[in-house]
């Protein structure tokens, strides 16, 4: 069961994902929080305080979910974690689409919030590290290089998948390739 800050959270990353930065108040947050009015004001006093908290727990539940792809699939082999990274690519933009929408409106707005840029990074290298730990266990000789490199390509799929939606998003193939071609001839930078 979450907490009543979690609860805010949730429904701050569903408001900020569905409607934007613009949507995002306090009273709005309540609203959708399903939380007596002022609830988000307790525990938020600022909207600086609240982008962070937003930020934090975007952290918290990708984190549970890479944890999540990581139990209950195998991805010992190649063609497994490109499975399984192509699975979580389509859940981002799918099923998580209005929390991956909020993620990259903080990404925007850390620009003139420098506070929010920490957390993003830290986010951010979470992710690098978890694929590179993946990718080393298939591709032990692939360089630093080859994960931030297919860490930029699925952040650059989603993002064109989420503002130019198709039909039938299927990142399977270019990720296949990207990560085939990445590993054939690595770029050591």
């Amino acid at each position: 069961m979450p907490t009543k800050r979690e609860q805010i959270l949730d429904g701050a990353i569903e408001l900020l994902g569905s409607r934007g930065l613009r949507a995002l108040t306090h009273r709005a947050v309540d609203d959708i929080a399903a939380m007596p009015s002022g609830s988000t004001s307790n525990y938020f006093r600022t909207r600086e305080a609240l982008l962070s908290g937003i930020a934090d727990r975007l952290e918290e539940r990708d984190y549970a979910d890479w944890e999540a792809v990581s139990r209950i699939s195998t991805l010992s082999t190649l063609p497994q974690l490109i499975d399984g990274l192509s699975a979580l690519l389509t859940h981002t933009v799918t099923a998580d689409r209005a929390r991956t929408l909020a993620r990259y409106a903080l990404f925007l707005e850390s620009q003139t919030t420098p506070a929010l840029q920490l957390t993003l990074r830290r986010g951010h290298d979470r992710l690098t590290e978890w694929i590179r730990t993946l990718l080393h266990a298939v591709a032990p000789a692939a360089p630093p290089s080859t994960t931030k490199l297919l860490v930029d390509y699925i952040d650059g799929a989603a993002l064109h998948e989420l503002t130019y939606p198709t039909t039938n998003f299927n990142p399977h193939p270019g990720l296949d390739r990207m990560t085939r071609a990445l590993l054939s001839d690595p770029i050591d930078t």
